[in-house]
């Protein structure tokens, strides 16, 4: 019996001490645990996807020189201002130096010959020339391009007030702190007057601090699309008796120049060319106090022609004042857009010229 008592004793004495063990340890190694109201909500409730609205994708265009729809290859050229180049084209100043590098050309008709304003922007020229005497009627011609540097060897009197009247930044070789800093020298290769000649790269220097860059003056197509019009070959035109001729070249996309019959050439870049010839119809009035020398007539409106990409349009031209641009529209009235590139804006009579 004693026996019994002790072993029941013993085991008794084992499970308490068993039980006491396994409770310290329960307590040691205790987890901490996750409530159960963030159990239920991490592990019952899915994951809420927000629908999100992308924005529209809007792609920038691309940037293009005003005067010629071209892309910009270099930001600083593309913000400086335009500068006018009064270059000579008398038979003793060919070839010409930077005819292939203006952005724009006019060809104006003065006494018994023509002459060009050659505007620059997206490139220069080292040298440009021959330089000439400017025109009043220049005033109006090149009044939209915002206040553009003019380069000219100076004028009689009376030009000489107009223009300094205007609004042009005033580059006459006549004056002694342009002519050194603008580069101006004469070349002995030629005679004078048809040997004076700058270096745009100089010239720009003297643009003023707040000198900007012109607006666009014509609308362009959209790269690879091509012009719709007739097909034409080019243009003939009497200039004052001087014969102009464009002819179509589609090996190059570009309109090739003669005069005289003969291939016009610039002296650093071979025959004259350009993306587009606008045949722009104006009237000539004699100059107030020089009746030799015609002014044309650039405000109103007035038939034109367009030659781009081979073809032809025909339409109007207008302007409301000497500082909008030139409008170009066809028959039905919509805008006549070129080709990007250079463009030579010839300035004839009615009727002096003929379709090839």
């Amino acid at each position: 019996m004693r026996t019994s008592r002790r072993i029941a004793l013993l085991v008794a004495l084992a499970a308490g001490i068993v039980g006491c063990s396994s409770s310290e340890k329960a307590s040691s190694t205790s987890i901490p645990l996750i409530p159960s109201s963030t159990v239920a909500r991490t592990t019952t409730v899915p994951p809420t996807t927000v629908a999100e609205t992308e924005p529209p994708t809007t792609v920038a265009p691309i940037p293009v020189y005003p005067l010629t729809g071209l892309p910009v290859t270099d930001a600083a050229a593309a913000a400086r201002p335009a500068m006018v180049v009064k270059i000579d084209n008398h038979r003793a100043a060919r070839p010409q130096s930077g005819l292939n590098e203006a952005d724009i050309v006019f060809e104006e008709i003065v006494e018994a010959q023509t002459r060009f304003a050659a505007v620059f922007q997206s490139q220069g020229s080292d040298p440009v020339g021959p330089i000439r005497s400017g025109r009043t009627q220049d005033i109006n011609l090149l009044g939209s391009l915002n206040k553009p540097l003019f380069v000219w060897s100076g004028g009689n009197h009376d030009v000489t007030n107009a223009i300094e009247a205007s609004d042009f930044v005033d580059l006459s070789a006549q004056h002694n702190s342009v002519y050194g800093p603008g580069g101006f020298y004469r070349s002995n290769n030629r005679a004078a007057p048809h040997n004076l000649y700058a270096k745009t790269s100089m010239l720009w220097t003297l643009a003023p601090p707040d000198a900007g860059p012109p607006p666009q003056q014509f609308q362009y197509l959209a790269a690879g699309v091509a012009p719709v019009g007739e097909p034409a070959a080019g243009v003939d035109l009497n200039m004052d008796g001087l014969k102009v001729g464009w002819r179509y070249d589609a090996a190059t996309s570009l309109y090739l120049r003669t005069s005289g019959g003969s291939s016009h050439d610039d002296a650093a870049t071979g025959q004259v060319s350009c993306s587009n010839v606008i045949v722009m119809v104006v009237v000539y009035d004699p100059h107030p106090s020089e009746a030799g020398s015609p002014e044309a007539q650039t405000i109103g409106s007035g038939a034109v022609l367009v030659f781009t990409g081979g073809v032809l349009v025909r339409g109007t031209w207008s302007r409301a004042d000497r500082l909008s641009p030139i409008v170009l529209t066809d028959a039905s009235g919509q805008p006549i857009a070129l080709t990007p590139g250079r463009t030579w804006i010839e300035l004839p009579l009615a009727d002096t010229f003929t379709v090839a």
